[in-house]
């Protein structure tokens, strides 16, 4: 669940990164990570950099050499997360006064210095954009001094990096395409924490993408904090493409250009991306979409509001109107498409009747399903130097209430819209609650659960009729 455009997923905050290696190293590393998918995706890059440096992965952080928390700062209650966290390092630190502790990420980037001050534990701050520099800050912690590198990249795309995979499924896996953002909306804070918006070389993302599947992957997700936002003319800002030569600009790839590449290069590859921003989602994406049947249908597309004046204020760059006119292409050229939102309640001077345009938005698009919280101010953001937090929690409360209810409401009918139908899955693992059962997900990236047959194995493509359901599962029989 998030507020802006980045998928949090629960389940994973606090997850040890972890990696089988056949090589010999002599230090172990314990990386958590926190926040979006970008933030883990990010953890597989840092891991391949220290694989190199001699570390192995622990899920012990009682046995690390190095501890490092990748971090999120959306909301406050992540950073306090990660700040009890630290807390829980404090005997082992004392026990073992050589153990280096450090913080990456986007909380890392918004406090710099100042962390150092505030959590005495930690020898290292490192940024989204500094990964690469870790081999050299760590030698000065190994000479006890701290280290901070928070310095932002106009180019950096971690492009020439194999990623270390997390110690997942072996079946889906996350291709990094755009680093930082460029949309400056006024509630948010990663244009601060992860820079300007650059793409990264096509041919590197295509070569990454065979090799996943030659590596036996089944389902990619092309992630970056707005992908719609993609274009390569030989690197550099996305803001400087107007100072682009004729030839870079007539040779440019964008979004739509890249997802077909990216299909036509791994036929057998399932292709899913995140996350879209409706001001730069074009329709030749949608066609792209249709044409490609290994193109999941299914597109998370954050509106945040369903008022036009709260959207100014948020500096989303859409209308509601121009919202719904995207909302009903996306359902004239791809009828099965699934759709998820973020939403947020109680923005600064969001009024009721504010309020009741955002339920009759959701009751116009009835999503599947969405990443809902209450308005949350954030140090650094434009709304906090320049709003009034001024909506009371309580009506907050309320507010985010009712649009969990209705939310809640809308995903019963559309899951119950896929009973009786035959959907193709992918077996990513066992059933959470019981091990005599397939857990995978449809085209629309709902989660079907049905019983194994004995013949079948995760990374599996299967046929599935759905029986039943529940508000967030599909249940059925293999045919």
């Amino acid at each position: 669940m998030q507020t802006t455009e980045k998928i949090i997923d629960e389940k994973r905050q606090g997850e040890a990164l972890n990696i089988t290696t056949e090589k010999k190293h002599n230090k172990k590393l314990f990386l958590e990570s926190y926040g979006c998918q970008m933030n883990f995706s990010d953890s597989e890059i840092v891991a391949s950099i220290l694989d190199k440096e001699g570390y192995a992965t622990t899920q012990n952080f009682e046995e690390a050499d190095l501890i490092l928390l990748n971090t999120c700062s959306i909301r406050e209650k992540a950073e306090q997360t990660v700040r009890n966290r630290l807390s829980q390092f404090n005997q082992v630190k004392q026990k073992n006064p050589s153990l280096t502790i450090g913080v990456l990420g986007c909380m890392a980037e918004r406090l710099k210095d100042k962390f150092l001050e505030e959590e005495h534990l930690v020898d290292l701050v490192v940024g989204p954009d500094a990964y690469r520099d870790l081999p050299n800050l760590l030698k000065q912690t190994d000479d006890g001094r701290s280290a901070v590198n928070v310095i932002l990249s106009k180019d950096e795309t971690y492009a020439n990096l194999s990623p270390v995979r997390l110690g997942g499924n072996g079946v889906t896996a996350f291709v990094s395409i755009t680093r930082g953002c460029d949309n400056m909306c006024t509630f948010c804070v990663v244009p601060f924490t992860r820079g300007r918006e650059r793409s990264r070389d096509p041919h590197s993302i295509l070569n990454e993408c065979k090799e996943l599947w030659e590596n036996g992957y089944k389902e990619i997700t092309l992630l970056g904090q707005n992908v719609d936002s993609y274009l390569w003319y030989g690197g550099g800002l996305k803001k400087d493409f107007k100072k682009a030569t004729e030839m870079q600009k007539a040779t440019a790839v964008d979004f739509a250009m890249l997802l077909d590449m990216v299909a036509t290069a791994v036929p057998g590859m399932r292709i899913r991306f995140s996350t879209s921003n409706p001001q730069d989602m074009g329709r030749d994406v949608l066609h792209v979409m249709a044409k490609h049947e290994n193109i999941c249908k299914y597109i998370h597309l954050p509106v945040q509001s369903g008022n036009t004046e709260v959207l100014k204020r948020m500096n989303r760059q859409h209308t509601r109107e121009e919202y719904i006119a995207l909302i009903d292409d996306i359902k004239t050229i791809l009828p099965t498409c699934a759709l998820s939102h973020d939403m947020i309640a109680g923005f600064c001077d969001e009024t009721e009747e504010e309020h009741q345009d955002t339920l009759s938005l959701m009751e116009y698009v009835k999503y599947d399903f969405g990443y809902m919280f209450a308005y949350s101010d954030r140090p650094g953001t434009p709304a906090h130097k320049k709003m009034d937090d001024n909506v009371p929690d309580d009506v907050k409360k309320r507010r985010l209430t009712e649009i969990i209810n209705l939310q809640q409401k809308h995903s019963a009918e559309r899951m119950n819209s896929y009973v009786g139908k035959v959907h193709e899955v992918l077996i990513e693992g066992n059933s959470k609650r019981d091990d005599q059962e397939w857990m995978g997900r449809n085209t629309q990236n709902a989660v079907v659960v049905f019983p194994k047959t004995g013949n079948e194995k995760v990374g599996d493509f299967v046929m599935v009729r759905v029986d039943s359901c529940t508000t967030a599962t599909l249940l059925g029989e293999k045919v």
